[in-house]
């Protein structure tokens, strides 16, 4: 129900995401937790078990990290993030990725020349089904 003005002016593509990454270093023995908060491409907030604390990029995110910073149950909630989510999820899914193994399945076929090429075939070698 707004004028066409405003209405053209708010049309657009907006993208709001963010991302909980786990970094391991020689399999559990260092281990670093990341959540970022990105809007338009753009980092606002981010905090990092490295740092201990969320640090803002933009106005925004400034505000919401003193926020979150000053409330003592978040913080040591994301503080044991590390062994909560990343520490946990490594064990459970190791065997499935890291330990995973499958040999490739290896062909090799003569491809003939076709007739706007001239010449001799060539060999294709193809590899498929394995992991990783």
């Amino acid at each position: 129900g707004g004028t066409p003005e405003l209405c053209a002016a708010l049309t657009g593509v907006f993208q709001e995401m963010s991302t909980s990454e786990c970094y391991f270093i020689n399999g559990t023995e260092k281990v670093r937790f990341v959540e970022r908060y990105i809007y338009n491409r753009l980092t606002d907030v981010m905090f990092d078990s490295d740092v201990g604390h969320y640090v803002g990029f933009t106005p925004a995110g400034e505000r919401w990290a003193r926020d979150w910073n000053s409330d003592p149950e978040l913080m040591e909630y994301k503080r044991t993030a590390v062994d909560r989510l990343c520490r946990y999820n490594y064990d459970y899914y190791t065997p499935i990725t890291v330990e995973r193994r499958v040999p490739p399945s290896v062909s090799i076929s003569l491809v003939p020349p076709s007739g706007s090429e001239p010449g001799p075939g060539r060999l294709l070698c193809s590899v498929l089904d394995f992991y990783p």
